[in-house]
């Protein structure tokens, strides 16, 4: 990288020194002056580099907080309380008030709740990096457009010089043409 590049980049635009700027501002700058994309940085596929629990954690996660579980759930405790009440009136296996129903369900928000709880702590993490990708990419972006409106700033401004240096010539050649009359 070049420092005096990067350098020149973090006091025109971000109005710093290059010693005062974090990594990822330092990282945005090489890319900058390189004139490197940050694509390479992309978010990881799902899937990349998780272990078996982490996938059953999410599937878990996925199946738990959908319309599918919920539907097969009351399903569930609706054949649950109908058997146990209608069905096997004297023979109920978990009579009303389903003390054996109580302990199942207390049994399964036991075991769901940490595991989902693990799927969100990892979405959290990759939340966090995609969120510091976009920032990333946020500020290469804007960098990149004020250094844009910088160059059209000084193509504008050249433009406009050689139309007053045309405009002086052509009043320089009328003056000199109205003279010779």
């Amino acid at each position: 990288m070049n420092t005096t590049d990067a350098a020149t980049l973090a006091l025109r635009y971000l109005g710093v020194g290059l010693d005062s700027l974090g990594e990822r501002e330092k990282r945005v700058l090489v890319h900058v002056v390189g004139r490197k994309t940050l694509l390479g940085r992309s978010r990881a596929r799902p899937g990349d580099g998780r272990t078996f629990g982490e996938r059953l954690a999410d599937g878990v996660a996925s199946f738990g907080g959908s319309w599918t579980f919920m539907i097969l759930f009351g399903c569930f405790l609706g054949l649950w309380t109908v058997l146990n009440t209608v069905v096997l009136t004297a023979g109920a296996f978990d009579p009303y008030p389903f003390i054996f129903l109580n302990l199942i369900l207390s049994m399964l928000a036991a075991v769901q709740a940490p595991i989902i709880m693990m799927s969100q702590k990892r979405q959290a993490a990759k939340d966090r990096l995609d969120a510091a990708h976009d920032y990333e990419v946020n500020l290469k972006a804007e960098i990149e457009i004020l250094a844009l409106h910088e160059k059209l700033d000084i193509m504008r401004d050249s433009q406009i010089q050689t139309l007053i240096d045309e405009q002086s010539r052509l009043a320089y050649l009328i003056e000199k043409l109205t003279r010779g009359r």
